[in-house]
């Protein structure tokens, strides 16, 4: 489980295509307290640690990840959203997020708003429902509040703090982001599928 607040921007250094895309990952963290095997949401996507270095680790990406993500996307020098996993204790200061992602959004407009980014984007029709005004996305693992809903089109700010601590800031139109929907959202439609 995460938070959606972003703890690093990493940087991918290698991907190979082997069974699944392996990819190594260049970090700020201290690698020496991360675990063969522990959980790292990656844009968003909760990705397994499977090789570990100073300054780097890799995780495999498979096939199904791949379809529902922005991860096949990944080269040399891309720089991407980097949260470890919850520890007992820690702060909740986004929601809860899984790092299960459930599809790609796509920016459709940018416009500066005072200090801050107006972001508008287009969810995939089967997600849209699940949106909410002033509920939470994780969009590219970040946690953050929905301003407004039109149909499929929802619109969110960034503050400069976000776009600097971040990929954010070098978001653009036509870029594709992973989107996780609110857990609670999920459920909520779930029940009453079967109400």
């Amino acid at each position: 489980m995460f938070t959606g607040i972003i703890t690093d921007i990493g940087r991918i250094t290698q991907v190979e295509q082997r069974g699944d895309l392996r990819a190594r990952i260049a970090c700020r963290y201290d690698t020496s307290t991360i675990d063969l095997g522990a959980s790292i949401a990656c844009n968003g996507c909760c990705l397994t640690v499977v090789a570990l270095g100073d300054a780097w680790f890799e995780v495999d990406v498979s096939a199904e990840s791949l379809s529902k993500t922005n991860l096949g996307s990944w080269a040399e020098g891309t720089r991407i959203n980097l949260e470890r996993a919850l520890k007992v204790g820690d702060e909740l200061g986004g929601h809860i997020v899984s790092g299960h992602v459930d599809g790609v959004a796509e920016i459709t407009a940018m416009a500066d708003d005072g200090d801050s980014t107006r972001v508008t984007l287009q969810a995939p029709d089967n997600l849209a429902k699940f949106i909410a005004p002033k509920g939470s996305v994780a969009l590219n693992g970040t946690s953050l509040t929905v301003n407004e809903v039109d149909g499929s089109h929802f619109g969110i700010n960034f503050i400069p703090h976000t776009k600097s601590v971040t990929n954010w800031g070098d978001a653009a139109i036509g870029d594709r982001v992973n989107l996780e929907i609110d857990t609670l959202a999920r459920y909520v439609a779930r029940l009453q599928d079967w109400a």
